[in-house]
């Protein structure tokens, strides 16, 4: 492991950046009240701040200045609200029920109404414990809207000096994403190869690519100084994420046989020697990803072209000795390999050019993609509201179970003696999420993380005594906790208790132990409800909702399978088009593994088929796989050895598809494909042709020349590619009826509601 790399891909990226600007904007207030002895003015100034800061996600800046402005005012009204009902236990109840229904709905709206939803509730939480009076909850509540106004300017600010830099560390963190995928693509030229735990690790690895990716196209794409307004450096960066895109289907590809390719070449170094090259490809992915950043041009290594050249000879070489009539497939293969690698290297020269934003790279902007098409748009409309006013909306059942278990730990904190209930139902709030695997995830690192980080607060506050140190761990502990607030919840917890257990020791230093207890119990209490509510109020499992993630990836995979051949049936898809269906592609892959991988962390009696689930999704990146890799070889091979009479074969291979979806959404099946077995031989039929006439010469039968040999080499991959597609959209369909009536037959059992 690089240990220097990651370092500087951490202080150069996003998380980091976003973390200190949080910091800054929560704590000032604070510490400038503080020095005119009003320091509880300052705290619900910061608390303002940290609601607002809290929704400030990454995205373009209209919907980040959107979301903030909305933040302030709702929280302005619910500090209101809450503080006007502080007075009877009733009316805050009523409250809290009302609150965590309408801003948990919120979630359908997208990820940011969510964040701005779940904010609302924090500051409810907060001010249930602090009662006030008269005009003081006026007052109270100004103190908040200021504070989520400074937040809302500084944030504003602070991009205007700098409007390409989340663009370029959202990127770069993208493209470091990229390099973890191709060094699980490396694994599999290892001898020891284990194919399930690398084909897992890349299904879960594309679902984070396919977030990272998300990010950045909502930068870049619905930014208007960088589509509309075209400047130099948003050029640039267009052109480079488009390349990314691009450079990711080219690793996407799965071309061979790698079992046959180690039986053919395990006693020979070569499967070892492709497997580094393939890691310095990685090695010098992350290098860009680092200077894009970091601000700074990459430095490009040539080592790289130099080892692909000595690995070429080596092949050339072995084969020379060892090819035969039998193993001529295999040195075909890895010649292919090898060539895919060449390729890579050549994408990566590009990237590191980039990195310099020298303004000749944006002479070959093209702007004629429809920029619109490649972006969400979240609708913010009485009608979607409505659709989701329904005991059979997931959002709506989230919502009824985070306002029923929070009522609760609100009831149940009233018979306590601590006097601050506010973080059991902070707990609660925090854990249910509307998945059961990520509440069951939150549920286990909110409780470790609390007590490790308790034991590090022990630990801080026995041994150091000086406040101006524990203030300043405070900063770094709070820094600490917004760094990983999105990346990963149990260092982001653990971090965060010696964080608060600090902020309460300072502010009251006499009770720290009390309040360590108490946030103990607390958090054991919250988790629990969180829990049970999971559990037996109206659950939602995915077994529920996966079919409609299957038929979505098949009828994406279907709609690019459909522009990447047709380009070998001489009507090819246009560049438009095409990309369109690739990126649908490979949007409904990744929601389709990361379903699967939720319905893994659900209870074992809620995962029917599993096996014929996995070997489904396993499948489906597959068939992307090859279905990538055939459209690498469009521009190559199509015009030269495509042909209509392929088309009976497209058209099966789409019935195949089609018959899959209506399998598995229970309706008429379309009608069977004409294609005969000669249609569908064909293209084997000519291949065969070829592979005999290769092996002839190397046995010294004929002799023809070069043509055989470089018609061989150039037909065999893209004919492996349409019987590799085959085989998987086969297998598919073979899956289809076993998991319809497995999910189906489970769906008719349903759920018992608690009331």
């Amino acid at each position: 492991m690089d240990y220097i790399r990651q370092y500087k891909s951490f202080i150069n990226s996003h998380y980091l950046n976003s973390a200190i600007r949080i910091t800054v904007g929560i704590t000032l207030p604070a510490i400038l009240l503080s020095y005119f002895n009003n320091l509880s003015a300052g705290v619900v100034l910061s608390i303002g701040a940290m609601c607002v800061a809290n929704t400030d996600n990454p995205g373009p800046i209209h919907h980040r200045r959107n979301g903030m402005i909305a933040c302030v005012l709702i929280i302005f009204l619910v500090t209101l609200l809450i503080g006007w009902a502080s007075g009877s236990h009733t009316a805050t109840g009523c409250l809290v029920f009302i609150f965590c229904f309408v801003f948990s709905l919120m979630s359908i709206y997208g990820n940011r109404a969510s964040s701005i939803g779940v904010n609302a509730l924090l500051v409810m939480v907060l001010n249930i414990d602090r009662p006030h009076h008269g005009w003081d909850i006026l007052i109270n509540a100004a103190y908040v809207l200021a504070g989520g106004i400074w937040y809302t300017v500084l944030s504003l600010l602070l991009y205007s000096f700098r409007p390409y830099k989340l663009v370029q560390q959202a990127l770069g963190d993208c493209v470091h994403a990229t390099a973890g995928y191709l060094r699980i693509k490396a694994s599999f030229y290892s001898r020891e190869v284990d194919y399930d735990k690398s084909y897992r690790q890349l299904v879960d690895s594309q679902v984070s690519i396919h977030e990272k990716q998300d990010l950045v196209r909502e930068l870049l794409f619905k930014s208007r100084n960088i589509v509309q307004e075209s400047t130099h450096i948003g050029r640039v960066l267009l052109m480079m994420f488009l390349d990314t895109i691009d450079l990711f289907e080219r690793i996407m590809t799965s071309q061979q046989d790698y079992e046959q390719l180690h039986r053919f070449f395990d006693d020979s170094e070569l499967m070892e020697d492709c497997r580094k090259l393939i890691l310095e490809l990685a090695s010098e992915l992350d290098e860009i990803g680092i200077a894009l950043m970091s601000g700074k041009p990459s430095e490009e290594s040539a080592r790289l072209s130099i080892h692909i050249r000595e690995v070429r000879e080596s092949f050339s070489r072995y084969r020379d000795r060892y090819r035969t009539a039998e193993n001529v497939e295999g040195f075909i293969g890895l010649r292919n390999i090898l060539d895919s690698i060449e390729d890579i290297g050549d994408r990566l020269h590009t990237l590191h050019g980039y990195t310099t934003y020298d303004r000749k790279l944006s002479k070959n902007f093209r702007s004629d993609l429809d920029y619109e098409d490649f972006v969400s748009h979240e609708d913010v409309s009485y009608k979607l509201l409505l659709d989701n006013l329904t005991i059979k909306s997931n959002v709506f059942r989230h919502s009824l179970r985070v306002s029923i278990a929070t009522l609760a730990g609100y009831i149940i904190a009233g018979f306590l003696p601590f006097g601050h209930g506010y973080w059991i139902l902070l707990t609660v709030i925090v854990i249910l999420k509307p998945m059961y695997s990520l509440s069951k995830r939150r549920n286990f690192e909110r409780l470790m993380g609390t007590l490790a980080g308790a034991l590090v607060g022990l630990l801080i506050l026995y041994f150091i005594k000086d406040p101006r140190v524990l203030f300043v761990l405070m900063i770094l502990f709070m820094i600490g906790t917004y760094v990983f607030i999105r990346t990963n919840y149990l260092v982001c917890v653990t971090l965060m208790t010696p964080y608060v257990l600090l902020l309460f020791h300072l502010l009251y230093p006499t009770d720290f132990r009390t309040i360590l207890s108490d946030r103990v119990i607390d958090t054991i209490i919250g988790s629990a409800l969180a829990f049970l509510a999971n559990i037996l109020i109206i659950p939602s499992w995915e077994h529920e909702r996966i079919t409609d993630y299957m038929t979505a990836a098949l009828e994406a995979n279907a709609a690019y399978f459909r522009d990447v051949a047709s380009a070998f049936l001489g009507k090819p898809a246009s560049v438009h088009q095409y990309k369109l269906s690739r990126k649908q592609a490979f949007v409904a892959l990744a929601n389709l593994s990361d379903a699967f991988g939720r319905m893994l962390n659900e209870p074992r009696r809620q995962q029917k088929k599993i096996t014929e689930m996995h070997q489904f999704v396993v499948a489906n990146h597959m068939l992307t796989s090859h279905t990538a890799t055939l459209a690498y070889y469009v521009g190559r091979l199509a015009a030269r050895h495509g042909d209509p009479a392929y088309r009976p074969l497209v058209d099966h291979i789409d019935c195949l598809l089609g018959k899959s979806v209506a399998i598995l959404q229970d309706k008429e099946l379309p009608e069977p494909s004409t294609a005969t077995k000669e249609d569908l031989r064909l293209l084997n039929d000519r291949l065969n042709k070829l592979m005999e006439q290769r092996k002839a010469e190397l046995e010294g039968r004929v002799t023809t020349g070069e043509d055989t040999r470089k018609e061989l080499s150039e037909f065999k991959p893209m004919a492996d590619q349409f019987n590799y597609i085959l085989k998987d959209v086969s297998e598919i369909e073979k899956l289809s009826t076993p998991l319809h009536v497995g999910l189906t037959s489970e769906q008719e059992v349903g759920y018992t509601p608690l009331f």
